[in-house]
């Protein structure tokens, strides 16, 4: 960010990202009516940018497209040039991402597109050279040609901006055919997922890899299912190779964004909340599955990450930490991705100590040259540089070493922690300090799960704290806001946000059992179906229809990083027809599984999410009722005895001796007044025996 330039119009914005922008050269315009009024009275094409503040590529391109002068003439004099923020406005990032997928087969951050001054795309790419590579046209070249296009072949512009618009709104509103839902989709998913995973390394398919928490998420549930120790072999093999790899860090805790080799070794180094939050689901719920210490120290390590780096102090967390850094503090515009937490050895061996050293550089894959894979270092930024990752066990170390194996861990520990307190004096990456309601609604659930199981008081103060800072500054009038930052709310909410949020709200209600948090998601779960819901067809839009400047109404139906929307509305409606008996949430979420379920059936492996929720409705969820005083000894060991299990498909209602519950009115049917803790697990409100203590809850929990 060169601040010599004038400020453009993008100073006056809250964006992280658009802010990084605002002292570029070239004329940017924020998404809105003043952009697009100016297209139209000018007769002059849009060019749209869409990244978000943590892409690295998206720092390549303003370095060398945006901050150099002379393309900055360009771009002012031919176009009108928009800037957004695709983590603020998904709405326009999604239309976009959609069309360029359409003509180009792929698609990715940064995102330009050029569009007629009615938001019509013609053209569409990601990143850009300045200069032609990559068997890719230069950025001068190619602005020239379509400004020439522009003069000498309009129509022929507008009729490709129509066609794609046409075409991609026929595509998103087809229905497939409906298939039948049964569980032989699931055989099927779980087949897909078989088909692509990598038996040595973990994940599925090979580099680039990603965690994709839905997937897992349904591989576990499906072991629930069918016990199938192949499938459970899937899931663990992956989480312990992520946590062992580069892809997680070591000494600050947390997850980087994915590996950029087979290894999970090199990460692209940018952390963001929704892996954070999706991780830690997953490891937790592995802890429950196996009982294996490993994958709850890592849930915890991840969740201290998270309160340490990027919670608000009123509540509510951030959204990603960048993948790029300063080498030096006196030099911040001089930057290198990974530079915050890559080492040379002998500053390891420096810190350390020859002895301790040595052990420490073992134990994490370190050496002279550096350990990044052949083939996988672009930037050259890891020449004679490492990463951490543990490249061999602790028994390992100890025996090459002839150190107990108590030494070792001490050694390692110690080291880390000089590590640690060494790398907190570099600089940082940047910090997207805006608040996404999306991306709060699943931490909050991460960390109300993690109380659960955990047992952690720390864990459930956190999750209040942040769900009423949404409650607070994000829910106005009616409208759940979609971003927060620098003490703005802005922008109606999306399917996502709605959806995310409300899963909070009731995973915080089976939490803490405040009766609030389930009355605000009845609240919201209203407010979606009225402005999501498409009452021919079954299914939510992605957005509401308030925005004429979104061009399309999409219902997103694939589980990609995150879940969509779609999938985690229905469970929504499922858990919430389960704890209210509406029925009308219940043919809504059966309505919609069967819109998508063609998709389901075709690509389950496309759809992990969504299985899920089909599996919620085709199983009979388990509704266990803790009956008792809040404070009894005996309510707690009986709740903690329901989440010492692993049981994806129930919910779970604390009745308070003595007060009624108006949400839930089957309860004063099932209930009877006893002086004693009494715990009933129920399916489709029909109970057996109510059972007093913990042995006997184990036993009906446990029965298949």
């Amino acid at each position: 960010m060169n601040q010599e330039n004038k400020p453009n119009r993008l100073i006056n914005e809250k964006s992280p990202y658009l802010l990084q922008h605002a002292y570029n050269p070239v004329e940017w315009y924020a998404w809105g009516e003043e952009a697009f009024k100016k297209a139209k009275a000018e007769d002059r094409p849009i060019f749209l940018s869409v990244g978000y503040s943590t892409c690295y590529w998206c720092h390549v391109m303003e370095r060398e497209i945006f901050e150099n002068e002379k393309m900055a003439e360009l771009m002012n004099k031919y176009f009108v040039s928009i800037k957004v923020d695709r983590e603020e406005r998904p709405d326009v990032d999604r239309v976009y991402m959609t069309a360029l997928q359409a003509m180009t087969g792929s698609g990715g951050w940064p995102m330009s597109m050029f569009l007629t001054p009615e938001l019509k795309p013609f053209y569409g790419a990601t990143y850009i050279p300045p200069n032609s590579k990559y068997g890719m046209p230069g950025f001068e070249d190619l602005i020239n040609e379509i400004n020439n296009a522009w003069k000498t072949r309009r129509v022929e512009i507008e009729n490709s901006g129509n066609t794609i618009i046409k075409h991609i709104s026929q595509f998103t509103a087809q229905k497939s055919e409906s298939k039948s839902l049964n569980e032989e989709i699931f055989k099927k998913g779980i087949d897909q997922f078989r088909g692509g995973f990598d038996e040595e390394y973990g994940g599925f398919g090979s580099a680039p890899k990603f965690p994709r928490p839905a997937g897992l998420n349904f591989l576990m549930r499906m072991y629930s299912s069918y016990s199938d120790e192949d499938v459970l072999k899937m899931v663990i093999r992956t989480l312990l190779q992520m946590a062992r790899g580069g892809i997680y860090d070591h000494l600050g805790g947390g997850f980087h964004r994915y590996s950029v080799d087979r290894f999970w070794i090199v990460p692209h180094f940018e952390k963001m909340l929704y892996d954070q939050a999706q991780l830690t689901s997953n490891y937790l719920d592995a802890y429950q599955l196996t009982k294996e210490k490993y994958f709850a120290d890592t849930a915890r390590d991840v969740l201290n990450y998270v309160e340490g780096n990027l919670a608000h102090t009123e509540g509510g967390f951030y959204s990603a930490e960048d993948a790029e850094s300063a080498l030096d503090s006196s030099k911040p515009d001089e930057k290198e991705e990974g530079a915050f937490y890559v080492w040379e050895k002998s500053e390891i061996d420096r810190l350390l100590g020859e002895k301790n050293s040595e052990i420490f550089c073992f134990y994490y894959g370190i050496g002279k040259r550096g350990n990044a894979p052949a083939g996988s270092d672009p930037h050259n930024v890891f020449i004679n540089k490492n990463i951490l990752h543990q490249a061999y066990s602790l028994s390992d170390t100890s025996d090459k070493f002839n150190v107990t194996a108590d030494e070792t861990d001490k050694i390692l520990k110690e080291s880390k922690k000089i590590l640690f307190e060494a790398r907190e004096k570099r600089p940082r990456p940047h910090l997207d300090d805006k608040i996404l309601t999306s991306w709060n609604g699943l931490m909050i659930s991460a960390f109300a799960k993690a109380y659960n199981i955990l047992g952690d008081e720390k864990y459930i103060e956190i999750a209040k704290k942040s769900a009423d800072f949404i409650l607070k500054n994000l829910f106005k009038n009616k409208i759940l806001l979609h971003r927060f930052r620098d003490g703005e709310a802005r922008y109606d909410g999306t399917l996502e946000d709605y959806a995310f949020f409300i899963q909070a709200l009731v995973d915080l209600y089976e939490a803490c059992f405040d009766e609030k948090y389930l009355e605000k998601s009845a609240e919201l779960t209203k407010l979606m179906i009225d402005y999501f819901y498409d009452n021919e067809n079954g299914g939510f839009f992605d957005t509401s229809d308030k925005d004429k400047s979104i061009l399309l109404r999409t219902k997103e139906d694939y589980d990609s990083a995150e879940p969509t929307g779609n999938s985690i509305a229905i469970m929504d409606l499922l858990r919430l027809s389960q704890l209210t008996e509406n029925k009308d949430y219940y043919d809504k979420a059966i309505e919609s599984l069967q819109l998508f379920s063609g998709k389901m059936s075709e690509q389950p492996y496309a759809t992990p999410q969504m299985l899920c929720a089909l599996d919620f409705s085709l199983n009979k969820p388990k509704q266990i009722i803790v009956a008792g005083k809040r404070d009894e000894k005996t309510v707690q060991e009986m709740i903690r005895e329901v989440h010492n299990h692993y049981i994806p498909n129930k919910i779970l209602i604390f009745a308070e001796t003595g007060k009624e519950n108006k949400l839930i009115p089957f309860l004063s049917s099932i209930i009877k007044a006893s002086d004693k803790t009494t715990v009933y697990v129920c399916e489709n409100y029909a109970c057996k025996l109510p059972v007093h203590g913990t042995k006997d809850l184990m036993k009906q929990l446990t029965e298949r």
